[in-house]
């Protein structure tokens, strides 16, 4: 576990240093895939559908807002309906309108939230929403998630429906026959009634004073995705793949779980409650600290030619000196013990202690 951690402040550090790099590389990314469903699923107009044109929308997209993207997007399905028929883009283009009332009303900041809820359906896990949502936004998020599921389920029908659209006489027709169709979308409106109380759940347990609650709201909301979906698909008799559910729903959960290894990973062990007061309220706070792991630091040793250069001059003068230590060492040794035999001998150099 504290391996893991480690790894999580290296990766904080990392995104700290080059965050504006990592940012438009996953922009640039989310535009390249989003750009791709599109085209190969509603790809009508040709020249729009091309290889080269879906890598120019991303690059583009790259260095704008991420809501110059999401009109992008509009735009690009708008063209391609256009080209199926002229009542399918108006008809789009109305509900389009609509949902953009209520996202720009709730969430003007947050154009990526529709984005990856029509990117998540296209991927069949669309119960990843009310985790990812429900545990880093708030009750407000469900605008947008249920605007990225109505978007995803218009290009899902017309695809489906491309060749009998077509063939529609009359605009009147073609747009009354697109409306009640889109509008009586069983599916598409199970998923979102799904997906939103899902959201809701979520955000109200993870928002409790709860120990691990991130790890209950995230459960939670797996359970209530599953329980709404297969109902929804028994009594409506619908053909949604029960595999699809439950997997979708399991991805959600461990996503929730990773979500709170990075953003909120908290030691419940160390809990403190505190009461205090002034003049009007009592006070009881609930106080779980941090995990906090401390990343170790390497010290590196660089080491240039010129260094290098002086460290072995160094070393070489230091041995020249020990060679002089041990050669002053060994005279002095010699003249002592010469001195000790002389006076052992009795030859002393004084004249006057000379015997005859």
């Amino acid at each position: 576990m504290s391996s893991i951690l480690v790894l999580r402040e290296r990766l904080k550090q990392i995104y700290a240093s080059y965050s504006i790099y990592i940012q438009k590389a996953a922009q640039f990314l989310l535009g390249l895939f989003v750009f791709w469903q599109i085209n190969s699923n509603v790809g009508f107009m040709k020249n729009a559908a091309s290889i080269f044109c879906t890598l120019g929308l991303a690059v583009v997209c790259t260095f704008f807002p991420v809501i110059i993207m999401v009109l992008a997007a509009t735009a690009l399905i708008l063209v391609h309906f256009y080209t199926l028929s002229l009542p399918i883009a108006i008809v789009s283009a109305v509900i389009f309108l609509l949902m953009y009332i209520f996202y720009f009303r709730f969430t003007p900041e947050k154009a990526w939230l529709i984005l990856v809820s029509a990117l998540a359906c296209a991927l069949k896990i669309p119960f990843i929403i009310p985790v990812l949502f429900g545990l880093l936004g708030t009750p407000v998020w469900v605008v947008p998630a249920s605007c990225g599921v109505i978007s995803y389920y218009m290009l899902h029908f017309v695809k489906g429906s491309a060749t009998a659209l077509k063939e529609t006489d009359g605009l009147t027709n073609g747009l009354m026959n697109f409306a009640k169709q889109v509008i009586a979308g069983k599916e598409m409106w199970l998923m979102v009634l799904a997906v939103a109380i899902g959201v809701l759940v979520v955000n109200l347990i993870r928002s409790r004073a709860v120990d691990h609650a991130w790890k209950i709201a995230s459960f939670a909301g797996g359970a209530v995705c599953i329980i709404i979906a297969t109902a929804g698909n028994m009594v409506l008799e619908l053909h949604i793949s029960y595999g699809t559910i439950i997997l979708s729903s399991i991805i959600g959960i461990l996503l929730g779980f990773v979500l709170e290894l990075v953003f909120f990973s908290v030691d419940y062990s160390r809990t403190e409650r505190v009461q205090f007061e002034d003049d009007e309220y009592y006070y009881y706070v609930k106080a779980v600290p941090k995990v906090v792991v401390a990343t170790p630091e390497k010290t590196v040793k660089h080491i240039t030619e010129h260094t290098q250069e002086k460290e072995d001059k160094d070393v070489g003068e230091q041995e020249e000196q020990e060679t002089e230590w041990e050669e002053v060492k060994r005279r002095t040794d010699d003249l002592l013990l010469t001195q000790s035999l002389s006076r052992e001998l009795g030859l002393d150099n004084d004249p006057n202690k000379r015997q005859p």
